[in-house]
């Protein structure tokens, strides 16, 4: 191979001289490659004070551990509240003092006493009204009226009862009527036995009712009339005098 390499410079060696031609280029290439620019060409450099902004986060971080320590507290104080009845925390220990605390203390002492004097008086006071008394009294009273009233005490009783007792025998009636209008006529002689009955019952409420209808309102009593006074002997004894 060496026969046919063809130098730039005359060499009686062809064997030699493609050597060095070889490392000559090789240690031209490394210096090629290892050549530096004239200009700089590259990024800037980045400074990771200017990049990360370590304060910014110093202080958000001291932030944060502020308000986690503000409300680790104040979670502490509402469980203390939820837990106990709670309390504020401005006690500063101080009692109130009164000057006249003892005077007043005797004071209430004996106004009880006297209260306590007062109510037993009172109850160990008789009653001045007797409601034995008002009940005899009220006894008496209703046999008063009792004497003087026109009708009994259980005149209006009476009267609801009776028109009560009225209504349904004249319902009864008009029910049997009903009956036998609607039923079979059987025979003359079933007829007359059924119609006699209902007549007279028939017969029976409408005096009752023309009675109730023709009675007279009960009036009151009218007052007694005064009798003419007689004279008495003192009276007889004196003269009359007569005209002449």
């Amino acid at each position: 191979m060496h026969k046919n390499y063809q130098s730039v410079k005359p060499a009686t060696n062809k064997l030699l001289k493609k050597r060095w031609d070889g490392a000559a280029h090789d240690m031209h290439r490394k210096k090629v490659l290892a050549a530096k620019p004239v200009v700089d060409t590259k990024s800037p450099s980045t400074y990771t004070h200017l990049q990360y902004k370590l304060k910014k986060i110093q202080l958000e971080e001291e932030r944060h551990a502020t308000i986690d320590r503000d409300n680790r507290i104040l979670l502490e104080k509402m469980s203390a509240i939820m837990r106990t009845r709670g309390r504020v925390d401005n006690w500063n220990g101080y009692e109130p003092k009164s000057l006249n605390k003892n005077k007043r203390t005797r004071e209430l002492i004996r106004v009880t006493l006297e209260n306590q004097k007062i109510l037993a008086r009172i109850q160990a006071k008789q009653p001045q009204y007797s409601a034995k008394k008002w009940e005899d009294e009220w006894m008496e009273t209703k046999k008063y009226m009792g004497s003087i009233r026109k009708y009994s005490e259980d005149w209006y009783q009476q009267q609801q009862a009776e028109k009560q007792s009225k209504r349904g025998s004249s319902t009864r009636g008009s029910y049997k009527a009903r009956q036998v209008s609607t039923a079979p006529a059987a025979g003359g002689e079933e007829v007359d036995a059924i119609e006699k009955p209902l007549s007279r019952a028939a017969s029976a409420v409408s005096a009752g009712a023309t009675a109730r209808t023709a009675s007279p309102k009960p009036t009151s009593p009218k007052p007694p009339t005064p009798k003419p006074a007689t004279p008495t002997a003192d009276q007889s004894a004196v003269d009359v005098p007569t005209e002449e």
